[in-house]
């Protein structure tokens, strides 16, 4: 696990220099210079103009094909094609970022996951106790009753008023 941690930090600090390094490109690149100019001559000396691409296998540099995302294996084959950085491939750039958007997607529905999860034993928590103190309520509230009709019973008791013979009333004493 911390293989992996360690293999996507480098994945994510290694995108995040090249986009520096292409951002920083962008303000110091040389005004409509064709990229054919640099053939022959240095990865970093194509690279410098942001619009190149260059190709490790015939040291060609080429202007990008921005109809396309990725470049075409006619123009220049994923694994000599150079864009950003002399260092980085196309290939090794594809399967790094779809390693760190996998990752971020997994973790993404493991978390999801992991909420709904927590919802629903938390509800079934909640309805628990609910019943619970419903229950109880109605314990204290039959409880009451019953201490109440005790007290009734011993003011009627007190008074003469007693419920066992309904006709006591008409009795002359």
């Amino acid at each position: 696990m911390a293989g992996l941690r360690t293999a996507v930090a480098l994945v994510v600090c290694l995108s995040l220099i090249n986009l520096a390094t292409v951002l920083s490109q962008t303000t110091t690149q040389a005004p409509e210079i064709p990229c054919s100019t640099y053939s022959n001559s240095s990865c970093e000396q194509c690279l410098k103009n942001v619009k190149c691409l260059w190709c490790n296998l015939n040291h060609q540099c080429i202007d990008y094909p921005v109809r396309s995302l990725v470049p075409p294996s006619s123009v220049c084959p994923l694994n000599s094609a150079r864009w950003g950085l002399c260092w980085v491939n196309f290939q090794a750039l594809i399967i790094a970022m779809s390693v760190v958007a996998g990752v971020i997607l997994i973790s993404i529905i493991i978390c999801c996951c992991c909420c709904c999860k927590c919802e629903k034993g938390g509800l079934a928590k909640m309805d628990a106790k609910m019943t619970r103190q419903s229950e109880q309520r109605k314990v204290r509230q039959a409880e009451r009753k019953v201490e109440m009709q005790m007290r009734h019973d011993e003011i009627r008791q007190k008074y003469g008023l007693t419920k066992d013979n309904p006709y006591s009333k008409f009795e002359n004493n």
